[in-house]
């Protein structure tokens, strides 16, 4: 019916699209994915579509007439009247040295190998008649199921579906479209129907709700070690302000090369977090030291660190980036899945090097004016700010 290759070696492995569709009825659920599956035809980029809905093995089924009973023909004897014709039916068993053998009596083989020979059977009933299969029980064609799949006691469908290569349809916009439209069509069609996303969309969901959290418990350890040494709580967060900005410039340089965003692509991103801040973090130690030593304004610093590390910083981004643009240009099949990570690395630095020359020395400027315009409110001689203030002065930046 179906024949499915699948490779795990640069994906997650499986159908592009896995829908569970349940249900408590067996014919509801299986009208309602030939409808879901029908409704994933109408997709150009979508190929290898499958319903779920298998047939099972072709088998017979046999319906006692009224006059068999009454001749003392059950579904029992029945039953094992077919299995001891094709199978055989123990006659006697015989010893042989000290092996026994059993001799068993069925039709030859060419009737077995015949379903001919179920219509041509004649029946000696427990009475000793004789009497046709055929008049003796209703024979009819049909199929039994192999496998029947449940969760928490309803019965499950799986439809799937995959993206075909180089197409432009993307499984995320599918299965957002089928969320939205088709699937409440078919639960309005099918009352009682309901559905869960499987397989590798699933799965993506679940690595990236994982990557959030340690992407949230990274942000913290850097704040945490950005804080301890310059004793400050505003600081950091300037230093900070490159990484969302550096996830920007990763994004744009998927656009610009024409990938899609994927695992490794945020992978690349989380790494990007603890790059781009080297650059702000030289700067602010620079602008913190002219402001301690030679006692420069915050403008003065700021202007004077600036171009004391514009090099420095220039020229540290450029040679990461140039170091990998052979990575990112590779056309090898071996390198190709990692290439969507050094995209985010390259570009994501190459942007933050912009961000870290302008926005951080106007967002330090702003800080400090805050903080001076809150001194001016508040007053100079207020305890807190007054020792804020000679904290900051001790600090070795």
């Amino acid at each position: 019916e179906t024949v499915a290759l699948t490779s795990e070696q640069t994906g997650f492995g499986g159908p592009d699209l896995e829908i569970d569709l349940s249900h408590s009825s067996r014919k509801v659920l299986e009208a309602a994915a030939n409808d879901l599956a029908q409704e994933l035809r109408n997709f150009d980029g979508l190929d290898e579509i499958n319903d779920g809905v298998a047939l099972g093995k072709p088998q017979l089924s046999f319906k006692i007439k009224p006059e068999a009973q009454s001749l003392g023909i059950d579904s029992r004897y029945l039953a094992s009247y077919i299995r001891s014709s094709f199978y055989g039916a123990e006659a006697v068993r015989q010893q042989r040295g000290r092996n026994e053998v059993r001799v068993l009596v069925r039709l030859p083989e060419e009737d077995r190998r015949r379903l001919q020979s179920i219509e041509d059977m004649v029946l000696v009933t427990p009475q000793g008649g004789e009497i046709p299969l055929m008049e003796a029980a209703e024979v009819a064609r049909n199929f039994s199921y192999t496998q029947i799949k449940r969760n928490n006691g309803r019965r499950t469908i799986r439809v799937s579906a995959s993206v075909k290569d180089g197409s432009s349809t993307s499984a995320r916009d599918v299965m957002s479209l089928a969320q939205e439209e088709i699937i409440p069509l078919l639960q309005a069609r099918y009352p009682g129907l309901d559905y869960a996303i499987e397989g590798e969309q699933k799965k993506q969901s679940d690595s990236i709700g994982s990557l959030f959290s340690g992407f949230l418990l990274t942000l913290l350890i850097i704040y945490g070690l950005l804080a301890i040494p310059f004793k400050s709580y505003v600081q950091p967060l300037i230093i900070m302000i490159t990484i969302p900005f550096g996830i920007v410039g990763a994004i744009a340089g998927h656009l610009m090369l024409g990938y899609d965003l994927s695992m490794i692509s945020i992978l690349g991103m989380i790494a990007l977090c603890g790059v781009v801040v080297n650059d702000s973090l030289v700067l602010i130690i620079s602008a913190n030291r002219y402001r301690k030593e030679d006692a420069l304004s915050p403008f003065e610093a700021v202007c004077r660190a600036g171009v004391r590390r514009f090099r420095p910083i220039l020229l540290t981004s450029l040679t990461t980036f140039f170091g990998l643009l052979p990575m990112i240009f590779e056309t090898s099949a071996q390198a190709r899945f990692l290439i969507p990570m050094a995209i985010s690395l390259g570009f994501g630095i190459l942007f933050a090097t912009f961000i870290v020359l302008l926005l951080v020395p106007a967002v330090y400027l702003f800080v400090e004016d805050i903080r001076e315009d809150l001194g001016k409110i508040l007053g100079a001689k207020d305890p807190k700010l007054e020792e804020e203030r000679l904290a900051f002065e001790r600090s070795p930046q």
